[in-house]
């Protein structure tokens, strides 16, 4: 199993030490992961300590440990958010979709202004952004692909065809899509994304990556076999992870 997003930080919950690295190493050998990778968010920056991380994956050889970053993909930001990927060798970058506008829209408290939209308008939005980001050439993967859906709120619309485009990008450019179990944790109470996109983009033969979008130790893991299970009846055979910025390909029945 995989679960390449993991947040060290949480939200700035706890500091990069090597005894908070190993309690999450920890937790990955329990349930099994056969790569753990930490991708805090990108405004934490400042407060990383990526080449710690790489130097305490010295004890832990049996695990494939890798380090990525979550990246808020910002409209009109992309000469600075190019600069900070490109100050480290990741072995990858996920892109996520937070904001529209200067609205940060997931948060709990926003969830009267979701409904102050027209749904199919709030979908078109966010999904336009989520287009942007697979373009903009920076990242590797797509998290949380249908994150809008947070609140429960559903377009009047079929959601296939609001996303279209913004899977059409993912495919073009050869991005990755995640599976993030944290969607069932939520109002929403499901993976992101929803089974018939998941569906969709098995058609168009885009890759599938999983992410438990832990933000504490506890967490890492959380319901990745279960998105396994979901892959396999599909007839997905191969899901991809990273190392050193390339794809690393896995067969499904393997992890």
């Amino acid at each position: 199993m995989l679960d390449l997003h993991v947040h060290l930080l949480g939200h700035l919950d706890r500091e990069v030490t090597p005894e908070n690295i190993a309690e999450f190493l920890r937790r990955a050998q329990a349930t099994r992961l056969k790569q753990i990778g930490f991708a805090d968010h990108d405004m934490y920056w400042e407060n990383l300590n990526l080449d710690m991380i790489r130097n305490v994956a010295l004890d832990y050889p049996q695990l494939q440990i890798r380090v990525g970053l979550e990246v808020d993909y910002l409209e009109g930001k992309e000469k600075q958010i190019k600069e900070m990927i490109d100050s480290y060798p990741f072995d990858y970058i996920i892109g996520s979709v937070h904001q529209i506008g200067d609205w940060c829209f997931d948060f709990p408290e926003e969830e009267p202004r979701h409904r102050q939209w027209d749904a199919d308008d709030l979908y078109q939005a966010y999904f336009r952004l989520v287009e942007k980001a697979a373009t903009s050439g920076l990242f590797d993967v797509i998290g949380h692909f249908d994150l809008i859906k947070i609140f429960n709120i559903r377009p009047r619309t079929d959601v296939r065809m609001l996303a279209a485009r913004a899977l059409e990008a993912v495919k073009d450019c050869g991005l990755v899509l995640e599976i993030n179990t944290n969607g069932r944790y939520k109002p929403v109470q499901e993976f992101y994304p929803e089974f018939k996109l998941v569906e969709l983009a098995n058609q168009m033969e885009i890759l599938f990556t999983l992410g438990s979008d832990a933000h504490e130790a506890s967490v890492v893991g959380r319901d990745v076999q279960e998105a396994c299970q979901w892959l396999r009846i599909l007839g997905i055979k191969k899901i991809s992870g990273f190392t050193g910025g390339k794809k690393q390909i896995f067969e499904l029945q393997d992890v």
